[in-house]
């Protein structure tokens, strides 16, 4: 697979949704993992991300403007033990939950579906990352409907170990921008990993959609002493 330019992919599709990306920095000290959200509605762009803990959540911007918070309030990111979740929705509790009861990432997901918005059945996306010594894996999960039809659930879950300096995955939910919203298709994207984190977030906020960007959290952890910086924009503040 023909490693891209993260900057290319994210500003030449104006509505890739949310996203994740893992990776490992460009001199290979750090894990890198990062989440976007986007929205159209005006449900979906009054949000912003918090700290929470060692993780992060969705809050409403304004409260009062608040319609629907099923599926746009979540914990997209949480930390259990050495392992970082991060994901989409309601599930980043779901695989917390369940890998704290000894299952296993795919295990924990197996009673999660895609989003139930009809007609766009949202994929849910979610990815892991799990710290040993100074080393660290991660894998990534796709639960989609099959080309639409939500009678059927296509479950995919794809595992990197030991990643490569300066080199990432990157997976989000739409291809692209459309209504209905086409699912995303295939591998997560094989990308560069470039610059320090401040370099980094600058690099993905900037190419993301103006109209359409609403929060991106970064973090980068330090494998020898597992210290973290993180960074969290909203483009409501």
């Amino acid at each position: 697979m023909e490693r891209r330019s993260l900057e290319r992919e994210l500003s030449e599709n104006t509505y890739p949704g949310r996203g994740i990306i893992i990776g490992k920095s460009q001199d290979g000290q750090k894990a890198v993992a990062a989440y976007f959200i986007m929205g159209r509605s005006a449900n979906s762009r009054n949000r912003i991300f918090v700290e929470d803990g060692e993780g992060i959540r969705t809050e409403a911007f304004d409260p009062s403007k608040m319609e629907d918070p099923s599926l746009i309030i979540y914990s997209p990111v949480r930390v259990l033990g050495n392992k970082l979740i991060v994901t989409n929705g309601d599930q980043t509790d779901t695989i917390y939950e369940g890998m704290d009861q000894q299952m296993t990432f795919e295990q924990s997901l197996r009673s999660r579906s895609f989003e139930p918005d009809d007609p766009n059945f949202t994929p849910r996306i979610s990815g892991i990352l799990h710290f040993k010594e100074d080393k660290f894996h991660y894998a990534f999960s796709l639960i989609k409907s099959d080309n639409g039809n939500p009678e059927c659930v296509n479950r995919f879950t794809f595992a990197y170990d030991d990643p490569r300096p300066g080199e990432g995955r990157f997976l989000h939910t739409y291809l692209s921008d459309g209504d209905p919203l086409p699912s995303f298709e295939g591998e997560p994207k094989r990308v560069i990993i470039d610059g320090d984190i401040d370099r980094f977030t600058q690099t993905v906020w900037k190419s993301l959609n103006e109209d359409n960007k609403i929060s991106l959290f970064v973090r980068y952890i330090n494998l020898d002493t597992g210290s973290y910086e993180t960074r969290i924009v909203n483009k409501n503040s």
